[in-house]
């Protein structure tokens, strides 16, 4: 008798407890969540800022029939800055930073619960998840964050190859283009972005994962310093927009055709006038060199970014 009141009172405080922890493992859980938000805010806004003149010139390229070459390239940043003024080398970039603020803060986020979701699925909480499920994370984060915000996208794009005159800003360009076009030209190029998004956002997560679980591995420390994880973040970006790049090229040709002359067209059609107009490997490869460039630094500067941040609000809560 008295055996089984200890043991109903035990559980019943055990229940107490239960309850009592609720609220506050919520509130840990939604801070995390805003931690994360903010800092993948900061890390996308830092990247994209820090190779906006690249990103302008590797969309004008794109979205043309010249040919590339890094000699055209800097020609094209020079003759820029000599008629238009140093800032028209960021032309865009607020564009840019309404679609990538929003994006990196949904990506980097997702990506944290998407990981913690599979690793209790998977049964690896608090411990590096197993190849497959680290890949899954990174490609279900990206395209959570491309659904989301990929009316922003065509509109930088849209800015990033017309005259001042053309758009004066962004509001303009949302107004003109339902105008002229329809609201549903808003998401012309989504296809090709998800299936872009998918290999890009899968491969530069698990590169970058996968370098810091060696590290730690291998060194014996558990964080990688600054500069390492700059390295790592570069190799990510390398491999992710490499594989991922014929796609980023058909996704600008259809998002800006409204104003290049190009036909409104599928993905396919968008690729075999690509191949049949300029080649497969110089058309739908037109300013990988350029992405090589400034992809590894973008990419290498939001993860670091984002881990340095994160790992400093987390302390700071804590």
């Amino acid at each position: 008798m008295g055996n089984g009141v200890k043991e109903g009172s035990a559980r019943l405080r055990e229940d107490a407890e239960a309850i009592l922890s609720a609220p506050v493992s919520s509130k840990r859980d939604h801070r995390q969540v805003l931690s994360s938000l903010l800092a993948g805010a900061l890390a996308g806004a830092l990247a994209k800022t820090a190779v906006a003149p690249l990103d302008r010139t590797k969309i004008i390229f794109q979205v043309s029939s010249k040919r590339f070459s890094a000699k055209e390239a800097f020609r094209l940043l020079y003759f820029t800055y000599l008629n238009e003024g140093f800032f028209s080398l960021w032309r865009g970039n607020s564009a840019t930073m309404v679609r990538v603020v929003p994006y990196a803060a949904i990506q980097f986020s997702a990506h944290e619960e998407y990981k913690r979701i599979l690793g209790h699925y998977y049964g690896f909480r608090g411990e590096a998840l197993p190849p497959w499920p680290r890949l899954l994370a990174g490609a279900l984060a990206g395209t959570t964050a491309a659904s989301l915000t990929y009316p922003l996208d065509l509109v930088r794009a849209r800015m990033a190859v017309t005259p001042k005159e053309m758009y004066s800003n962004i509001f303009h360009v949302f107004i003109r283009i339902s105008r002229e076009e329809g609201l549903k030209t808003l998401y012309h190029g989504f296809m090709p972005t998800v299936l872009g998004v998918i290999p890009y956002a899968g491969l530069s997560f698990f590169t970058y994962e996968t370098l810091k679980s060696l590290h730690r591995e291998y060194s014996g420390r558990l964080q990688p310093y600054p500069l390492e994880r700059m390295i790592f973040g570069a190799c990510a970006g390398l491999i992710g927009q490499s594989a991922s790049y014929p796609l980023d090229v058909v996704r600008r040709r259809m998002q800006t055709a409204g104003v290049t002359g190009h036909q409104h067209g599928s993905i396919l059609s968008t690729l075999r006038s690509i191949v049949r107009e300029e080649g497969a490997v110089r058309g739908l490869y037109k300013g990988l060199s350029m992405n090589w460039l400034k992809g590894p630094i973008a990419v290498g500067i939001s993860f670091t970014t984002f881990d340095l941040t994160h790992i400093l609000l987390r302390r700071l809560q804590s």
